[in-house]
């Protein structure tokens, strides 16, 4: 085997591990692309059901209000009528 030979069998071998090694580094990249894009989902999918139930608090606190404002006003009337049955019903 001459020299020329050999140089082509070691640039043959280097050829293929290079092949080699980009397959893996192609492989490699488009799992973690993949998990970046499975992750990005989730953050998303997280962010939507946190803006779900900002919104719910908000509507809880809405009603929470009205519902003190109408039970203040119960309270007035209640009083204008009878104010001894107030107390009672405090007291209760």
């Amino acid at each position: 085997m001459d020299n020329t030979t050999l140089i082509l069998d070691i640039f043959g071998l280097v050829g293929i591990v290079a092949t080699i090694v980009g397959g893996f580094v192609v492989v490699r990249a488009a799992k973690e692309a993949k998990t970046a894009e499975v992750w990005k989902a989730e953050a998303e999918a997280q962010k939507a059901r946190g803006d779900r139930l900002q919104d719910d608090l908000t509507e809880i606190k809405d009603r929470l209000q009205r519902i003190e404002e109408e039970n203040k006003r119960l309270v007035q009337i209640l009083t204008a009528i009878d104010p001894e049955r107030l107390l009672l019903l405090r007291h209760q």
